[in-house]
């Protein structure tokens, strides 16, 4: 008799240990969703910027169609973006291309001195300020989440219930990982 309940107790201690590790696994999850959408809503903030920053830079460069053409094609991609994956591809290449118009704005004393152009450029040094905050939260849960993933004996119990990594959301190339440069003082 007592062995009946000795092993009842294990196999309610094993089923309590299962919900327990189900639902750290799936609160992670939702935090890891919750950080990817405080970096989305500051991305999207930042990707409304840049019509006006290219139409700002447009009337004093508008030889340097290229340049401007490259940050469009960016933007686009990146709000078209389908996976937290392909917008953080994207966010990159359009961090490249406003890296270029900056440098292109360089060669214009009158547009530097536009007002537009400098509030255009405060706002985008804050959201770049508000993203990299945003980037080392999600990316902490992502960690967090990963590592329970990876750790035994929660490992089992997110393979079996199909709990998937996530990735980090990184600079894919070295000179990104410098902060934009997007004060333009004389």
């Amino acid at each position: 008799m007592s062995t009946g309940w000795i092993l009842a107790a294990v196999a309610a201690a094993i089923v309590v240990y299962l919900i327990v590790v189900f639902n750290r696994l799936v609160r992670q999850r939702n935090v890891v969703r919750e950080g990817w959408s405080g970096i989305d809503v500051q991305l999207k903030r930042r990707t409304d910027l840049v019509p006006n920053l290219v139409e700002t830079v447009r009337g004093y460069a508008a030889h340097e169609r290229n340049t401007l053409d490259q940050v469009v094609r960016a933007r686009g991609a990146a709000v078209s973006a389908p996976t937290p994956e392909a917008r953080a591809q994207a966010e990159n290449q359009l961090t490249g291309a406003l890296r270029q118009l900056f440098a292109l704005a360089e060669s214009y004393p009158e547009l530097k001195a536009n007002q537009n152009f400098s509030e255009l450029q405060a706002s985008l040094g804050q959201l770049e300020e508000t993203i990299q905050s945003s980037r080392r939260y999600y990316n902490a849960v992502v960690r967090d989440f990963n590592t329970t993933i990876d750790s035994f004996p929660s490992n089992q119990i997110a393979l079996f219930f199909r709990f998937a990594k996530r990735e980090y959301f990184e600079l894919d190339r070295p000179e990104e990982r410098q902060v934009p440069r997007v004060a333009l003082g004389s």
